[in-house]
């Protein structure tokens, strides 16, 4: 069974991500073409689909933090060493690329995170790399920063590229509830979701 935050994120985040989709449609029509409006759109989706994915990360180190401490007997104990782990989470102010979502499942005992997560799945390591586009175009689209030679040659960016990351996270975020589900039950000696 997956996770309430993986539940999350294949429903109430992905009917919020479809309703960018909808609005793309609307706006642009369905039929190829380049068209000014969707140019926003597509840059909108990227933003929100990056937003997306990092409050899914948040929330599925925030369940496994919540598992682990349940071995923890004493309940003001408990409080304290769940605080530990969320304290200055790097999820919480950054971007969800690599180093981030590493370092803050590594504060719970989880070293070989992305090595972990490639073996889940062949392709899962050029999915990373993606994963780091998708940011990268977050970051030069929230700072109004859009230069070509750091996203790929241009700063036209295509809804079939949106689409795509949103393919890749989709993917990455199974593999991340898979492993993180191994890795508390191997901890607990219990299936944590």
């Amino acid at each position: 069974m997956p996770s309430r935050s993986w539940r999350h994120w294949h429903t109430v985040r992905a009917r919020e991500l479809d309703e960018v989709e909808a609005a793309h449609t609307a706006i642009g029509g369905s039929g190829p073409g380049r068209r000014t409006a969707t140019q926003q759109i597509n840059r909108a989706y990227a933003v929100l689909l990056a937003s997306q994915f990092q409050g899914f990360c948040r929330d599925l180190h925030t369940e496994c933090v919540a598992r682990l401490i349940t071995l923890i007997p004493v309940a003001t104990f408990q409080v304290s060493v769940r605080d530990q782990f969320l304290w200055n989470r790097g999820l919480d102010h950054g971007n969800a690329n690599q180093g981030t979502i590493a370092g803050d499942f590594r504060r719970m005992g989880l070293r070989d995170f992305w090595s972990r997560v490639d073996a889940d799945r062949p392709g899962n390591d050029r999915r990373r790399q993606v994963l780091d586009q998708l940011n990268e175009w977050r970051n030069a689209i929230a700072h109004q920063s859009l230069d070509p030679a750091r996203l790929g040659g241009t700063t036209m960016l295509r809804l079939a590229v949106v689409r795509r990351w949103r393919r890749v996270c989709r993917v990455l975020a199974k593999s991340m509830d898979n492993v993180t589900r191994a890795y508390i039950q191997g901890v607990t000696g219990m299936p944590p979701w």
